[in-house]
């Protein structure tokens, strides 16, 4: 449903990935000290054993060796992102799984892994923690989108925002864009992220990043670009938004 063409080639989403968690990192590290960092390993940790859990339990068992899943320290670096997940990605198949993961859902379930163990120990303090991870990762997303648009000679407004968007769509996402004069609205009744995390029982630890990341991209590519986000997936079943450049 969605009818934007990204004019210049997507970030990768395992890019997008080592960003969020070195956001959550620092964001944990500066807030919490090493104590949060430790809680923030043993996330990892947790969301590897799910990965093992997934492939031993498959029709055609897998054990897993090291570098066919992840640790803390691949999923802060890119290249190692992208190495693992390729090399899980054929274990999957490997294993006969019925449904694999997606980067997209290997994304939201080590978000959904690292933000329950500090939201468990800390409450609305750790909350408010991985909120301003996710915002600092979206602002920077929406200045590069913003740089994204500048390198083609277009200027950060509302009708460059989604034409430049740096996150490429997959079929994984269903959504309807309907532009207005100054606005743009859409809906999403698919989410490889929401999806991921209801079917993980993620909700309240999945919401944090829904409710920050989308007014921080926005931020970061305009900062007269305010979000409306009135309806989730995780809450309400489809997503809503108005994207709305103030004059």
């Amino acid at each position: 449903m969605g009818t934007e063409e990204i004019h210049l080639k997507p970030v990768s989403m395992y890019t997008i990935t080592a960003k969020l968690m070195n956001h959550l990192v620092d964001s944990v590290k500066n807030e919490l000290g090493e104590e949060g960092l430790e809680l923030l390993k043993q996330g990892v940790e947790n969301f590897v054993a799910e990965l093992k859990k997934m492939v031993e339990e498959a029709p055609n068992r897998y054990n897993l060796v090291e570098e066919e899943t992840f640790s803390f320290e691949k999923l802060i670096d890119e290249q190692k992102v992208e190495e693992t997940y390729k090399k899980f990605a054929k274990a999957q198949d490997e294993a006969g799984l019925d449904e694999t993961v997606s980067i997209y859902g290997m994304m939201a379930k080590v978000f959904g892994h690292v933000t329950k163990v500090i939201v468990d120990r800390y409450g609305d303090i750790g909350e408010n923690v991985i909120r301003r991870g996710v915002g600092t990762f979206g602002e920077e997303r929406g200045r590069h989108i913003a740089e994204r648009a500048a390198l083609v000679g277009k200027p950060n407004t509302i009708e460059n925002y989604l034409t430049h968007y740096d996150m490429g769509r997959s079929d994984l996402f269903e959504y309807e864009t309907i532009y207005h004069e100054n606005e743009i609205e859409q809906t999403f009744t698919k989410c490889a992220f929401g999806d991921q995390w209801k079917k993980d029982g993620m909700h309240r630890y999945g919401i944090l990043y829904c409710q920050m990341i989308d007014p921080s991209i926005a931020k970061g590519y305009n900062p007269n670009f305010d979000v409306v986000h009135d309806e989730y997936i995780l809450e309400d079943g489809c997503c809503h938004f108005l994207f709305q450049m103030k004059k």
